[in-house]
């Protein structure tokens, strides 16, 4: 006969024997299981009602009745689906790597550890937003101190310079050695200026 709609369909569900002895009421199961409703119990064939007459224990890998099975009954397991077992990547685990040797593409995927939920996810360079961090100090004129000190790590091209408002010209107006910026022409007196750093 036809059928309207899907067919039917056939699982194939794992059974598990257990031998009862009046005193024994916790026992190993063959599957993990993620629920107590998850399988069919049965007891000298009499179906056993789910978190009543048993329930899962150590992490669904026990099943845990509420009074032992008599000697001689037959007892047995259907199981109807087992937990789903998930990988996970622990702190550490990955050591070693090949490392990227161009820029990546915008439609590279990264990963990264969400900590909202406290799993791995994967991200589109593209969608990445980078924080960048600006500082900035400022200094006084004297009229005849030409070297100041600036932040660690800084050149010439990763920062803007300022004397009184007007941006001064990289290795023309100042060059920078170590945490020393020097002034071609030390700075007139009073004069306001101000170093902004670049994010690097």
């Amino acid at each position: 006969m036809a059928y309207i709609g899907r067919p039917p369909t056939y699982g194939a569900f794992e059974k598990q024997a257990l031998t009862a002895d009046s005193s024994t009421t916790t026992f190993t199961l063959d599957y993990v299981l993620g629920s107590a409703s998850s399988v069919l119990v049965s007891v000298a064939g009499v179906h056993q009602e789910p978190e009543v007459a048993y329930n899962l224990a150590t992490n669904g890998t026990q099943i845990t009745f509420t009074a032992a099975p008599t000697t001689g009954d037959t007892v047995f397991i259907i199981f109807l689906g087992v937990a789903m077992e998930v990988a996970t990547i622990g702190s550490g685990v990955i050591t070693s790597r090949t490392e990227l040797a161009t820029i990546a593409a915008d439609d590279d995927l990264l990963l990264i550890y969400d900590t909202s939920t406290g799993g791995l996810k994967k991200i589109q360079k593209s969608n990445i937003a980078t924080t960048l961090a600006y500082s900035h100090d400022t200094a006084t004129g004297d009229g005849s101190t030409a070297g100041f000190t600036i932040n660690s790590g800084r050149g010439v091209n990763d920062m803007l310079v300022f004397v009184n408002g007007v941006l001064m010209t990289p290795t023309t107006d100042y060059t920078i050695s170590s945490t020393t910026l020097t002034f071609d022409t030390a700075p007139a007196v009073s004069a306001e200026i101000d170093f902004r750093y670049l994010a690097i």
